[in-house]
C-alpha cells in the first residue's frame, strides 16, 4: 500500500503501547513515525520492548516536545494513545490545539478512560478527579466498532478491555429484547491487564495457580457500560459486575447471565448472536465454548450462548491488550482513515501461547 498515514503512539513503556507497535509493524496502511515518552526521550524503544527489536532496531522515544512539532507539521497523521487515565485528556487536548493551529489533519483515538465518558460530570463521578480538558469531551465518541457504524465526531475512544467483552456479549441482548435489563457479568482478566508496574496482585508467585475477585459490584468499568450499553441498545440496564484476577498474562473470559424476557432455546439464542454480529468481521459466534487460547494476541472475540428457557447466558472470550485495546483501537483507526477496519489485523491466535 502506498501512501501509508504517518502514525504516532502515545504511552511509553505500557503493555498497550508495545501491543500498538506490534500491529502497527505488521499494518500495510500505518507508518510509525514517533513514541512518545516524555521521561525517557533519546532511549532505545527495544529496551523496553526487546521482543521488538527485529521491526524496530533504531527506533528511539521522543519527547512531548518533538511529538508536538511532529503534529504541526505532518499534513495527515494519526494518533493511538495509550497514556495513564487521568493524563491523556491535557495530553491528547494540547496536541489536537497544536493540529489545529498549523491547519493539520490529525485523527485520534485514545484507549485510556478520558474520554469515554459523554460529560465530565460522569467521569468525575468515576475517576474522582477533575477532567482536564472538558470542552474537549464532545470531539470524541466512545463505543466498540461492533456496535457503531460511523462514528459522528472526529476522534473515538475506545472502551476498557472488561467492558469490551461485557459490551460485545450483552448488547444484543438488550436491543434484542431478549432479555431483562439486569444483567449479571462475571470476567476473569490476565495480569497483563494491570498494567506493567508490579504489585502485589500481579507478582508473579502471588498470582501464580491463583484465582480471585476484586473491587465485586463496584468496579470503575461498571458506569461505562452502563452508558455504552445504553448508548448501543436504547435500553438503561443494571449491571452487577464481579470481577476476577486470572493466572495467566493474556486474556479476558466474560459470562453474562439474565433472565429471559421469553422462552428462548439455546440455538435460537446463539442464531440471534450469529445474525447479530453477521457483518463483524472480528466477533466469531459459534456452539462451542469460548477458550482464550483461540484468541490471545488476535483481535478476535469469540462468543457462544446457552439457554434454559428462562436464564440466558453468553460466554465470551477476548485478549484484553488486543481487541480490548490496542487492537480495537488500530479497528477504529481503519474505520476512521478509510480503510477496510480489518486491515492488519487478521492473524488469527497462535492456539499454543
Amino acid at each position: 500500500m502506498t501512501n501509508r498515514v504517518p502514525t504516532i503512539v502515545l504511552g511509553g513503556t505500557g503493555y498497550v503501547a508495545g501491543e500498538l507497535l506490534r500491529l502497527i509493524a505488521g499494518h500495510p496502511g500505518l507508518e510509525l513515525k514517533a513514541i512518545l515518552s516524555d521521561s525517557q526521550p533519546g532511549e532505545p524503544v527495544s529496551k523496553a520492548f526487546p521482543h521488538l527489536a527485529p521491526a524496530y532496531p533504531q527506533l528511539q522515544y521522543s519527547s512531548l516536545e518533538q511529538v508536538t512539532q511532529l503534529i504541526a507539521t505532518l499534513p495527515k497523521s494519526a494518533v493511538l494513545a495509550a497514556a495513564p487515565h487521568g493524563v491523556s485528556h491535557k495530553l491528547l487536548d494540547g496536541l489536537i490545539k497544536a493540529s489545529e493551529a498549523a491547519g493539520t489533519d490529525c485523527t485520534v483515538v485514545d484507549i485510556s478512560a478520558d474520554y469515554r465518558y459523554s460529560t465530565a460530570s460522569a467521569y468525575e463521578a468515576v475517576y474522582k478527579h477533575a477532567h482536564g480538558a472538558p470542552a474537549r469531551i464532545k470531539d470524541f465518541t466512545c463505543a466498540v466498532p461492533e456496535h457503531l457504524a460511523k462514528a459522528p465526531t472526529r476522534h473515538v475512544a475506545h472502551p476498557g478491555c472488561f467492558a469490551t467483552s461485557i459490551l460485545l456479549s450483552s448488547v444484543p441482548l438488550l436491543k434484542l429484547g431478549i432479555a431483562e435489563p439486569r444483567l449479571f457479568a462475571s470476567a476473569i482478566t490476565g495480569s497483563t491487564g494491570a498494567g506493567r508496574t508490579p504489585t502485589a496482585g500481579t507478582h508473579h508467585p502471588q498470582r501464580h495457580s491463583d484465582l480471585y475477585a476484586y473491587n465485586p459490584l463496584a468496579h470503575r468499568h461498571a458506569p461505562e457500560v452502563t452508558e455504552l450499553a445504553h448508548a448501543a441498545s436504547g435500553i438503561q440496564a443494571d449491571f452487577c459486575f464481579v470481577p476476577h484476577s486470572g493466572p495467566f498474562a493474556r486474556g479476558i473470559h466474560a459470562t453474562i447471565q439474565a433472565t429471559a424476557l421469553k422462552p428462548i432455546s439455546t440455538a435460537e439464542l446463539v442464531q440471534a448472536l450469529r445474525d447479530f454480529y453477521k457483518h463483524s468481521p472480528f466477533v466469531r459466534v459459534g456452539n462451542e465454548m469460548p477458550r482464550i487460547k483461540d484468541v490471545a494476541t488476535s483481535n478476535y472475540a469469540h462468543i457462544s450462548a446457552v439457554a434454559d428457557g428462562k436464564t440466558v447466558a453468553v460466554m465470551c472470550a477476548i485478549d484484553n491488550l488486543t481487541k480490548g485495546a490496542a487492537g480495537g483501537a488500530v479497528q477504529w483507526m481503519n474505520r476512521l482513515l478509510g480503510f477496510d477496519e480489518a486491515l492488519g489485523l487478521l492473524t488469527p491466535a497462535p492456539g499454543w501461547n
